[in-house]
């Protein structure tokens, strides 16, 4: 029996949809355990290619088990529309191979009506890029005892009058703080009574289950959603998502003991992006950046934002270990690099006269920092039919050990292409 939490290393998109699909195989439940339909994971399977914003990606294998935890907020449209993609892809999804926890927090219209007129609200130098979808103000509601619960679709008693106190709170906000149109009760509890009865099967007790299942000695993968940088506590606040991403959050987005995680694997894309606002101290303005971003196919998953692209930062790297208690990388996108003649590795920064090996907690002095780069031999091989290390060219294999050596933490995957047979599985956390 195993239990292994997966995670992003720097600001998301570090390609953890593949390597939860790899590790997937081992695995007998899958479960998401934060964030909403602003995270999306992209997979190319026998070359067609899937992007799951809610559903864990684990569900393209039909003997396996997809859990939804309490720490994920749901839009319900968007959850139902997965699954009729999915089916219509002859991959039905019955409520033997989904569970969703009852404590679920939904994300309901107005959230994403505050989310879209607050983001237009701010000065262009404040937005935050916030992807609209609602899901900051649904952790709001949630933090302030306001939320409702995918369960309370349960209720219709209990669900009208939690419905009914929001939309008087919520109107209010939109109409003298926003100037903005007001949304109907009416029109969205029949909405959501349309859509309880679609979601009453899936329903259930995660924690309950997950407990069931490791004393019966199955195999737990978590999946987390964007990256440690993204925390709402340990990122660059605020260009952060709104919730947990590190691996902490696994067992409380979920209802697992921690004691009964075995492994973090910690995705770290072989240079570093971002999309939308906020400080990014690597990041290339010039052709390198342009090669990157277009090589790479740096569009997000679920904005379809061009991802800002830079070299990779080995302070972002050593503070998600730190965070999350990585025991081992997962090194993605390393065909990218190929071609540069030389690759740079961010070991510190430099502001206002003094050197940083951490990230500052103050955003004015994150966005003044400047990286001090040490750089490595690049390769010009193509590396994506590589099948063990020893296919990879010795510059490639000194840079994957470079990053072993910075970070202190072994290099357990390699990914040199996006098909599913183009990664080296140099250690399997679930065989050890």
């Amino acid at each position: 029996m195993a239990n292994v939490v997966v995670v992003g290393t720097q600001w998301g998109d570090e390609g953890k949809g593949k390597i939860v699909d790899l590790l997937t195989r081992y695995a007998d439940y899958i479960v998401r355990f934060q964030g909403g339909n602003n995270a999306g994971h992209t997979l190319v399977v026998e070359g067609k290619q899937f992007i799951f914003h809610l559903i864990p990606s684990g569900i393209l294998y039909e003997n396996k088990k997809c859990m939804i935890g309490n720490g994920v907020v749901i839009d319900p449209d968007v959850l139902l529309a997965e699954m009729q993609e999915l089916e219509e892809n002859g991959l039905p999804v019955s409520p033997a191979r989904l569970k969703i926890s009852e404590n679920a927090h939904l994300i309901m219209p107005y959230h994403k009506a505050l989310d879209l007129n607050q983001e237009a609200a701010l000065k262009s130098s404040k937005k935050i890029g916030t992807t609209g979808r609602g899901i900051g103000p649904c952790y709001g509601d949630k933090i302030l005892r306001k939320g409702i619960k995918i369960g309370d679709l349960l209720d219709e008693n209990l669900f009208r009058d939690k419905l009914k106190d929001n939309i008087d709170e919520k109107n209010f906000l939109l109409t003298k703080r926003l100037n903005s149109e007001t949304v109907s009760f009416n029109a969205i509890y029949k909405q959501f009574q349309v859509l309880a009865e679609k979601l009453a099967p899936y329903l259930g007790n995660v924690s309950v289950e997950l407990d069931q299942a490791r004393k019966s000695g199955k195999h737990i993968l978590f999946e987390g959603a964007q990256g440690t940088q993204l925390d709402i506590d340990h990122g660059t606040y605020p260009f952060v998502t709104s919730s947990n991403t590190v691996a902490g959050n696994a067992c409380t987005g979920s209802g697992f003991g921690p004691v009964h995680i075995d492994a973090v694997i910690g995705i770290l894309k072989a240079y570093t992006t971002r999309v939308g606002s906020g400080p990014f101290p690597t990041e290339l303005f010039d052709n390198t950046g342009e090669q990157l971003q277009r090589k790479g196919g740096e569009f997000g998953a679920t904005t379809g934002r061009k991802r800002r692209c830079g070299w990779l930062d080995s302070v972002v790297a050593n503070e998600a270990i730190r965070l999350n208690g990585i025991t081992g990388l997962a090194v993605t996108k390393l065909d990218v690099l190929s071609g540069q003649p030389t690759v740079k590795i961010a070991t510190s920064y430099e502001a206002d006269g003094r050197e940083f090996k951490a990230m500052p907690s103050n955003i004015r002095l994150t966005e003044k920092v400047k990286p001090i780069y040490e750089e490595v031999q690049g390769w010009e091989e193509e590396i994506d039919a590589a099948r063990s290390v020893q296919d990879l060219p010795m510059q490639a294999r000194d840079y994957i050990k470079r990053i072993e050596d910075i970070t202190e933490t072994p290099a357990v995957i390699i990914s040199v292409g996006p098909a599913r047979d183009e990664t080296l599985l140099l250690q399997n956390p679930f065989r050890e």
